[in-house]
C-alpha cells in the first residue's frame, strides 16, 4: 500500500499531463487528417508558409497547386486547416 502512496504524484503527473497536452494534440492531429481527405480539385488553400493557391492535382500524400507564379508540388501536410477554412468561408459569403 505504502508503494501506491509513494507513486501517487507521479501517477498524477502523467494523468494531468495527458489530459492537458497529449489527448488535445492527438485530436487536432485527427482533425488534419480529416481536412486533408476533404481537399479536391479546385479548391482554394493557404500554405502554412502563406502561400494562396489553388489545387490543381491530387496524389496520395502530395498536392500540385497553382499559384499566380505557376505549379508548385507540396506536400499536404503543408497545407493550413484554419487558414484555408477561414478562406472558403470568405468566399461563399461574397457570392
Amino acid at each position: 500500500m505504502q508503494e501506491i502512496i509513494k507513486f501517487s504524484p507521479y501517477i498524477l503527473m502523467f494523468v494531468v499531463i495527458y489530459f492537458f497536452m497529449i489527448m488535445p494534440a492527438q485530436k487536432r492531429a485527427k482533425k488534419e487528417r480529416a481536412f486533408e481527405s476533404t481537399l479536391k480539385v479546385g479548391d482554394k488553400i493557404i500554405t502554412k508558409s502563406g502561400i494562396h493557391a489553388k489545387i490543381a492535382e491530387l496524389g496520395d500524400t502530395t498536392i500540385v497547386v497553382e499559384t499566380m507564379a505557376g505549379k508548385l508540388k507540396m506536400e499536404r501536410s503543408a497545407i493550413s486547416m484554419e487558414m484555408s477554412a477561414k478562406l472558403n468561408t470568405t468566399v461563399i459569403e461574397k457570392k
